[in-house]
């Protein structure tokens, strides 16, 4: 994994972290899926997406599960 992959996966949990004020965690993973397509550049989308489909255990569930409704 590249730091620039790491490092997208970092801002991703923190985004997580920052979106993890509900018990139901559907609602979280789709505060975070809104956040990363509405501020994240495409190509971030892409390389995150990319990552974690080479790489499923470097994020949480919640996470993954956000990065894969994107849409890219």
């Amino acid at each position: 994994m590249s730091d620039l992959d790491a490092k997208l996966i970092k801002m991703g949990e923190q985004i997580v972290s920052n979106c993890s004020f509900s018990n139901d965690q559907e609602v979280v993973i789709a505060k975070v899926a809104d956040h990363l397509q509405r501020f994240w550049d495409p190509r971030m989308r892409t390389a995150i997406k990319k990552n974690l489909n080479d790489n499923p255990d470097a994020a949480s569930d919640v996470l993954k599960n956000a990065v894969n409704q994107l849409t890219t």
